[in-house]
């Protein structure tokens, strides 16, 4: 059982400028919600020029990645740009990295950086995060990950994972993949913040998410899905508890569109424990 307090943060992938920008960072702040999570692009903007700016609306707001994509940068250089986040935002900005979502390869090549095979992918990102901790003033890392070998390499690097479910993931799943990563992560499991990204919250449909998952939101709540939580705090402040008993999960994040709902939610756990 973890004792670690809940964090519910919010992962926005999109902002048409930087007022809408800024206004959702102030708004998930008066929320009451933890981080604010920007993707990598965020539409087609760079997320680390987008971070400061949230930063310099807010006080209290954890600003993230999730998460950069390690070949689109190059590891000296963002080294000194997370550190002067880090600095700046007294300690308010956490690192997301990873390898690269499915077609980020074309955004690489736009850059004029390579794109090789995951397992080349991931050997490079260990050879950045390597660099970075070396680096004096660093902020915590996110690693997300699903694969044996970014399990493997969140057991011995992350200070916060965030283990990828498949859309469709039941509870017998996801416990065989907490259950891997606590075996890989050995004594260092009780010291990692355990998180889990969430596709909806509510059982309405919606068409974006199917889009983009190939299942639509009641079909993923009738197959007994994790991703999903459900709308009404006190069941999903239950939920919450028991994956926090059972599996140690106490850092949640779901898309920007749940905002209101999860933030109510959170409110609802903090009421009640």
């Amino acid at each position: 059982m973890t004792t670690k307090p809940f964090r519910f943060g919010i992962v926005a992938g999109y902002a048409p400028d930087l007022k809408a920008w800024t206004d959702q960072a102030r708004r998930y702040e008066d929320l009451g919600l933890d981080t604010l999570l920007a993707t990598d692009p965020v539409g087609d903007a760079d997320p680390l020029t987008l971070v400061p700016a949230a930063a310099a609306v807010t006080s209290r707001l954890t600003l993230g990645t999730f998460v950069l994509a390690d070949p689109f940068r190059d590891a000296r250089q963002l080294g000194w740009q997370v550190s002067t986040l880090h600095r700046v935002t007294g300690g308010r900005f956490e690192l997301g990295l990873g390898v690269g979502r499915p077609g980020a390869g074309d955004f690489a090549r736009r850059l004029g950086r390579s794109f090789a095979k995951p397992g080349e992918r991931i050997a490079r990102l260990a050879d950045t995060i390597a660099f970075l901790k070396r680096t004096p003033e660093r902020p915590r890392l996110l690693l997300a990950g699903g694969g044996p070998k970014m399990l493997a390499l969140a057991a011995r690097e992350a200070d916060v994972v965030t283990l990828s479910w498949a859309p469709g993931t039941t509870e017998t799943q996801a416990e065989s993949i907490v259950d891997e990563f606590r075996e890989l992560a050995g004594s260092r499991f009780d010291d990692i913040e355990i998180s889990v990204n969430l596709i909806a919250v509510g059982n309405a449909p919606a068409p974006h998410i199917a889009k983009y998952t190939g299942v639509d939101v009641p079909e993923l709540v009738a197959g007994g899905a994790v991703t999903v939580l459900p709308e009404n705090p006190a069941a999903a402040t239950e939920t919450l508890l028991r994956w926090r008993e059972r599996w140690g999960i106490s850092y949640v994040t779901v898309n920007s569109a749940y905002a209101e709902r999860f933030a109510e939610i959170a409110r609802s756990l903090s009421a009640g424990g």
